[in-house]
C-alpha cells in the first residue's frame, strides 16, 4: 500500500467542512443571492412560486460557490502574499488543489443540473456564462492583465438579478438589465476602495490593480466619477416606470451617502477611509435592492415601458 507523506496526511486531516464552506466565499455569494432573490420578486406582481424560489436560488448559489472555489484555486499563490487572504484554505494548505478543483466541479455541476432540470435552460446558460466570466475570464486573465480588470470582469458579478428574473419568467427583460447595469456601475467604486486600502498587498502580489499601476489619486478620482455614473444609472429604473417615488428617494439618499464617501476618499487623511468606503458600498447595495422590493409591493404599479428582448 502506498503511504501518504506525513506532512500531506496532516494537511488532509486538517480540512473541515468550514474550509469547503470558505471556498464558496459565502458572504459574497449571500450578497449575490440577495440580488437574485429580489430579481425574482421584481419579475412578478405577486408571490414567486416556492419551487423556483428555493431551487433557483440554490442552483445559482452552487454555481457562484463553484466559481469562488476556482478563484481560491487559481489565486492560491497570490493569496499567500496578502494579509487579507493568506489564511484561505487552499493557500494555507488545508485543502489540496485537486480537492478544491473536484469540489468546484461537483457543486458547479449540481447547480447547473438543478437549473436545467427544474428551472429553465435560459437561466442555466446565463449562469454558466457568469460562472465562466468570473472563474476563467476574470480570474485567469483579466485580473493579471489590466488595471481595468474589475470594470470588465464586473459584468459576471452583476448577473444575479437577471438570473433571478429569468428563473421566474424564462425571458430577458429590459428592467432586469437595468438591475444588472446598476451592479455593473457599482462594482468599480466598490472594489477600488478596497484596492486603495490594500494597495501595498496587491503590489507585493504583482496584481495590476488601478492604485498600483496609476496611483491612489488617479484611482480616487475614478471612484468619484464612477460613483456619479452609478447614481445616474440608479435613476433610470424610476424614469422607465419600473419603480415609484419611494425607490427614487431611497436611491438618491443612498447615492448621496456614496458620494460623500467618494469625496472622503479624495479629501480625508484617515487611513481607514478606503475600508470605510468599501463597507458602505456593501450596505448601499443591500439597502438599494431592499428599497426596490418595498417600492414594488407597497406602492401601486407604475406604467411600465415594455422592452422585452
Amino acid at each position: 500500500m502506498n503511504k501518504i507523506p506525513e506532512g500531506q496526511t496532516a494537511t488532509l486531516a486538517s480540512a473541515s467542512w468550514r474550509d469547503y464552506y470558505e471556498l464558496c466565499k459565502p458572504r459574497v455569494v449571500m450578497l449575490m443571492i440577495l440580488t437574485s432573490l429580489i430579481g425574482m420578486f421584481l419579475a412578478v406582481p405577486g408571490m414567486v412560486p416556492l419551487d423556483v424560489l428555493i431551487i433557483g436560488n440554490l442552483g445559482i448559489a452552487l454555481c457562484a460557490g463553484s466559481a469562488a472555489a476556482v478563484n481560491h484555486l487559481v489565486d492560491r499563490h497570490i493569496d499567500k502574499k496578502m494579509a487579507r487572504t493568506f489564511n484561505r484554505p487552499v493557500a494555507k494548505g488545508r485543502v489540496e488543489p485537486m480537492q478544491a478543483a473536484l469540489f468546484a466541479l461537483v457543486i458547479g455541476a449540481l447547480g447547473m443540473t438543478l437549473l436545467v432540470v427544474f428551472i429553465n435552460v435560459l437561466t442555466a446558460v446565463l449562469t454558466l456564462a457568469s460562472l465562466l466570466g468570473y472563474a476563467v475570464i476574470y480570474t485567469l486573465f483579466l485580473k493579471r492583465a489590466t488595471p481595468q480588470n474589475i470594470v470588465i470582469g464586473g459584468l459576471a458579478g452583476a448577473a444575479p438579478p437577471l438570473l433571478g428574473w429569468t428563473a421566474v419568467t424564462g425571458e430577458i427583460h429590459g428592467h432586469a438589465l437595468l438591475l444588472v447595469l446598476i451592479i455593473f456601475a457599482w462594482t468599480p467604486p466598490h472594489f477600488w476602495a478596497l484596492a486603495v486600502h490594500r494597495k501595498d498587498e496587491y503590489a507585493k502580489a504583482d496584481i495590476p490593480m488601478l492604485p498600483v499601476t496609476h496611483g491612489e489619486a488617479y484611482t480616487k478620482l475614478h471612484i468619484l466619477l464612477y460613483t456619479i455614473i452609478m447614481i445616474i444609472v440608479t435613476v433610470l429604473p424610476y424614469i422607465t416606470g419600473m419603480f415609484n417615488w419611494l425607490y427614487l428617494l431611497g436611491a438618491l439618499v443612498l447615492g448621496a451617502g456614496f458620494l460623500y464617501w467618494a469625496l472622503a476618499m479624495i479629501f480625508s487623511k484617515k487611513p481607514s477611509v478606503g475600508m470605510d468606503t468599501f463597507k458602505y458600498s456593501i450596505v448601499y447595495l443591500m439597502a438599494l435592492f431592499l428599497i426596490m422590493l418595498l417600492d414594488h409591493y407597497l406602492l401601486p404599479m407604475p406604467q411600465h415601458l415594455e422592452f422585452n428582448l
